[in-house]
């Protein structure tokens, strides 16, 4: 029953830090707009770092459950098909939820927040890796590099349109 009852309410909470942060997340707030209590969260996370790790996991599933298995093979198809899923409006919400983590996660050596960034860099390095297993390392970090750039101008500006050509330039399909 408790582990029904933590998944309802990790899915309702991650649903509200979509929406409105996760970095200044307060357990008050978020407990009433789920529709629990802090000491319920308390229990079912054990801490209110237990409950922000169980976020950031379940942000890098949906992340990567959105791009794993449906990337086209080859380097250039793969970056661009990353950057269609970055682009797309839809994702926003995830991936401002993702640039805050990743920000928080810079110099974190303990907390909920240490590794995060490090281990989305792997994740994505792997999902490239996967689409072209012939690249090399530097090349797939050099893609990455341009996509998560090109993601925080888009987040920054919302102008898809120009930083797509930007995109198209550095990565030429």
């Amino acid at each position: 029953m408790a582990q029904g009852r933590r998944s309802e309410l990790l899915e309702k909470a991650y649903a509200y830090v979509r929406a409105s942060g996760i970095s200044e997340m307060s357990l008050r707030p978020l407990a009433a707009a789920i529709g629990s209590s802090p000491r319920v969260l308390l229990f079912l996370f054990e801490s209110k770092d237990g409950l922000i790790r169980a976020l950031l996991a379940r942000a890098r599933e949906d992340e990567l459950s959105a791009l794993r298995g449906t990337l086209p093979q080859g380097a250039g198809a793969a970056g661009w098909a990353v950057w269609e899923w970055l682009a797309d409006p839809g994702n926003a919400s995830l991936l401002r939820l993702w640039v805050e983590a990743y920000a928080r996660s810079l110099g974190a050596t303990d907390g909920p927040w240490a590794g995060f960034a490090a281990e989305t860099v792997a994740d994505w390095l792997d999902v490239l890796a996967r689409a072209d297993p012939e690249s090399t390392p530097a090349h797939r970090t050099a893609v990455l590099a341009v996509l998560r750039g090109a993601l925080l101008d888009v987040l920054a500006t919302g102008d898809v349109e120009r930083v797509t050509a930007g995109v198209r330039h550095a990565l030429p399909a």
